[in-house]
């Protein structure tokens, strides 16, 4: 039976915002209904207990989330989120009053991704969420890019502007970390550097390659096909269809298995795999 750290299930492939960072898709949109949810759900327990509800999309859209945190709740999942923050005033308490919910994380970068205005309405709505989330025993993440300092592609011009507003929530001293800080009891600040996500229209890399797909995570579109991880947004390496066969069926074929030894022996087998920007972080 493999055993995987976590699983990301796609509700939906729909998103309300249009980030620059983000390559969205060209796949179908749709939303897994509840009784959908339920079966792939089934098929993921016994290979892990951490489930997102996310690959693309914005979860807090789904009309029947309430229905998919119930199942979730009744599989005994803990559920991590991935929003973009700008529907927690509505959908907030839903996620506050889930006991399936773990961890919400919000994409505050994901504000200028989108050059819109009213910063500070925004902030403040996504403060107020984390702050009742750890009054719950639940943990937020405000997440940013390149808090070292590194100017990518103008993606951190308002980093100071969102410092600031966060000092002010949160008076330092904060307990700093290896890839963020503690800004407070279950809230955090983490960083990352922007990477370009794999396309398969990007160049391709000959250097060593290593991946955790498919050992500590595999992904699952919301049509049910099977991808080795979260950053397959177009489903270009299908590996299988989880309502017709299981996961372990699914993870033994001669693909999944292929691409597995492949990054055990520093090779990315498969060709989106060698234009994967993330992957670097894994290069030694």
């Amino acid at each position: 039976m493999y055993q995987l750290k976590k699983a990301y299930l796609e509700i939906t492939n729909v998103c309300d915002l249009h980030c620059d960072f983000c390559p969205g898709t060209r796949r179908e949109p749709g939303f897994l209904s509840p009784e959908s949810f339920r079966i792939l759900a089934e098929k993921l327990r016994p290979h892990t207990g951490y489930l997102y509800l996310h690959l693309m999309g914005e979860p807090l859209i789904h009309p029947q989330l309430e229905s998919i945190l119930n199942c979730a709740e009744s599989l005994g999942f803990k559920v991590m989120i991935t929003t973009n923050g700008t529907r927690l005033p509505e959908r907030g308490p839903l996620l506050l009053a889930s006991p399936a919910v773990e961890k919400v994380s919000i994409s505050l970068h994901s504000f200028e991704g989108n050059g819109r205005e009213g910063l500070e309405g925004y902030l403040d709505s996504c403060v107020r969420f984390a702050q009742s989330a750890a009054g719950t025993g639940k943990r937020c993440a405000l997440r940013l890019w390149n808090l070292d300092g590194r100017d990518v592609q103008g993606s951190n011009s308002r980093n100071g502007e969102i410092l600031a507003a966060l000092e002010r929530a949160f008076p330092r001293p904060w307990k700093e970390g290896q890839r963020g800080v503690t800004l407070s009891p279950n809230i955090f600040l983490e960083w990352g550097e922007r990477f370009q996500w794999p396309d398969l229209s990007a160049p391709e890399e000959d250097r060593p390659a290593f991946c955790y797909g498919l050992r500590d995570q595999v992904g699952v579109l919301w049509d049910g096909t099977v991808v080795p991880c979260c950053l397959d947004h177009e489903g270009d390496i299908p590996l299988g269809d989880l309502y017709r066969q299981t996961l372990e069926e699914i993870l033994d074929s001669p693909k999944a298995r292929g691409i597995y030894d492949g990054f055990s022996q520093g090779k990315a087998q498969e060709e989106l795999c060698r234009r994967c920007g993330f992957s670097k972080r894994f290069r030694t």
